[in-house]
């Protein structure tokens, strides 16, 4: 099975389109359609389905997908582990993680990383917690740093830290003048926060279940599933968010919002680093790893 033609497969199905998967994988889009249609006769079946405005990937394709990704992050370790043996230069290393963790001790940890241990290149990208599970379960990068741990079979998470939840409101809404300092004190409010997903550990069925536990399981809660919309909702007075404290230290510096400090409702969730779990880690990852591990990233505030 021709490794170019799963290549542009996983393209398509990631981008939506011919065309945009021609200009990432730098091919005309003929020369795309040709290998999309020898890898569909080799497999007996079609792949992707053209419908107005792009393409679907058909039901045989969702099949297909997860072991096209893990062919080409098996061809992607298989590289990296040639190289570290084959030259001695230093290797590159790429790290995903969630763009509110990129605070000022992390960013400062990976900087004094990068100097000591010799590593070529160090890639950063950010996304959120799933986006970044996405990148390292394809092979885009090798090591992932968001919250929770992810549970599926073909990743590693483990532990590295915490960091702490806060309750926030604008500064003009009533509470901020109230300072509550029992959650029943907010019965009837509204909450905004992510929607609850079913089958992962995430900030939304966090959020259920510390109201439930204080007595506000019938609370209201409008699913947002942008940071960026629950911090300006807030601001604007629509209800109450938990969000991770390195999010909103600007916000809170500049008085737009205000923090609740409850004495009965106190909340943080985990920070992993999570890896393939049969993926190659070169020495450097394997250093970042035991680094993240010791230094405890975000180290919660009390």
């Amino acid at each position: 099975m021709d490794i170019d033609g799963i290549r542009t497969f996983v393209a398509i199905a990631q981008l939506g389109g011919f065309t945009r998967a021609a200009g990432r994988l730098n091919r005309s889009q003929p020369a795309i359609s040709r290998r999309i249609g020898l890898l569909e006769q080799e497999l007996g079946a079609p792949l992707l389905e053209r419908v107005r405005g792009g393409v679907r990937v058909t039901e045989v394709g969702r099949a297909f997908l997860p072991f096209a990704e893990a062919a080409l992050a098996a061809v992607e370790d298989g590289r990296a582990a040639v190289q570290a043996v084959a030259r001695s230069a230093p290797e590159a290393l790429s790290l995903a993680l969630v763009g509110t963790l990129a605070d000022t001790r992390i960013v400062d940890l990976l900087r004094r990383f990068a100097r000591r241990s010799g590593v070529l290149r160090l890639d950063l990208r950010t996304a959120n917690s799933r986006e970044v599970s996405d990148l390292v379960r394809r092979g885009e990068v090798t090591l992932g740093l968001r919250y929770f741990v992810d549970q599926a079979p073909e990743l590693t998470s483990r532990v590295v830290g915490e960091e702490r939840q806060l309750f926030v409101v604008s500064s003009e809404h009533r509470l901020a003048r109230l300072r509550p300092r029992r959650a029943a004190q907010l019965r009837g409010e509204r909450w905004i926060g992510f929607p609850a997903s079913r089958s992962q550990p995430d900030s939304g069925r966090v959020l259920s279940r510390h109201l439930a536990a204080v007595g506000l399981d019938d609370a209201e809660v409008m699913a947002v599933d942008s940071l960026t919309a629950q911090k300006r909702l807030v601001e604007a007075g629509f209800g109450i968010g938990m969000l991770p404290e390195s999010s909103i230290r600007e916000e809170l510096r500049l008085g737009t919002l205000a923090a609740l400090r409850l004495d009965d409702l106190k909340v943080s969730v985990p920070v992993t680093v999570i890896h393939r779990r049969k993926g190659y880690l070169g020495a450097a990852a394997r250093e970042l790893l035991e680094i993240l591990g010791r230094a405890k990233v975000p180290r919660p505030r009390r």
